[in-house]
């Protein structure tokens, strides 16, 4: 039992922790602001039930990161039932807010009228691929609703580390430098392989720099969707002394035709490692993308070490 002025047994009462004071306080957890835009992730290529698992495992990532967040998902050719196109989700996003405001407004409440973008979109691309970017931009603009569209994922030290697990996963690098063994199977030379002409070579070439630095491996970007790329820069690779290549995709996944990997990798004689996937760099990104549009400052996304 105890009294108003303290337990009446003598026993110990277990008093809130205050706060931290200074510097070193711990920070409050970041939440989606009351009113926030949707994040919708605009998944390309052909949609199915494994494009479907990856892209709600990106948006889980990112919702586990920010609670509250409102995330969905839009297929740029999607239909408009079992995959949602980008305009239909666009479109319905604007009606919910809408339908908020004005049901706020018949309760009597006291609130703002909406304003600002109804979504951020996030393109589900590692890289720059314009047709792809075009076809984004246009289901924006059917949607005819306000939304902001964000940059692709990379470059990014963080898919340098996915390219990594992926390659190590296929027996093709050493998961850790640092250990003293070796992987017989470990490549002596990658291929980068991404989508979207020269551009895309360009900026997977950056992430490449960093994946090379991760491996001490030398690391080439190619096209795969540009005739005799992957075959030329094999060779380069193959010239310059590498023996055992790798194709390492620069790619999420639903962007391209899994047999145009299988193709590349006969024609330049090399194993081949998965695309990134539903890696937790992804959804990590794609979040950093929509915060940024927004002004918001979560702690950065970190990278995990490779075991």
């Amino acid at each position: 039992m105890s009294s108003p002025t303290g337990p009446a047994s003598g026993l110990p009462v277990r008093m809130p922790r205050p706060r931290q004071p200074g510097r070193h306080r711990r920070p409050e957890p970041l939440v989606a602001p009351e009113g926030a835009p949707a994040l919708v992730l605009a998944v390309p290529g052909t949609p199915s039930a494994a494009t479907r698992g990856l892209a709600e495992e990106v948006v889980s990532i990112a919702r586990s990161e920010l609670p509250g967040l409102d995330a969905r998902i839009g297929y740029l050719d999607g239909d408009e039932a079992e995959f949602p196109s980008l305009a239909a989700v666009l479109a319905h996003a604007a009606e919910e807010r809408t339908a908020r405001y004005e049901q706020a407004v018949a309760a009597g409440a006291e609130v703002k009228e909406p304003d600002g973008p109804v979504a951020v979109v996030v393109p589900l691309l590692a890289g720059p691929d314009s047709a792809l970017l075009r076809q984004v931009r246009q289901a924006v603009m059917d949607s005819r609703v306000a939304a902001e569209l964000t940059d692709v994922l990379g470059p990014h030290p963080l898919l340098a580390e996915a390219l990594h697990v992926r390659l190590s996963e296929a027996g093709l690098a050493r998961a850790d430098r640092a250990r003293l063994f070796t992987v017989a199977t470990a490549a002596d030379g990658i291929v980068l392989a991404s989508v979207g002409g020269d551009e895309a070579v360009q900026a997977a070439g950056i992430t490449g720099m960093l994946l090379a630095a991760r491996l001490a491996v030398p690391v080439m970007a190619a096209a795969l969707d540009q005739e005799g790329s992957i075959a030329s820069v094999a060779e380069q690779l193959r010239g310059s002394g590498s023996q055992q290549l790798a194709l390492a995709p620069y790619l999420i996944g639903p962007e391209i035709d899994a047999t145009l990997l299988e193709e590349a990798a006969k024609e330049a004689d090399c194993s081949v490692a998965e695309p990134l996937g539903p890696y937790p760099a992804i959804g990590k990104l794609a979040l950093a993308k929509y915060t940024t549009a927004l002004g918001i400052t979560p702690p950065q996304p970190q990278g995990t070490p490779v075991r």
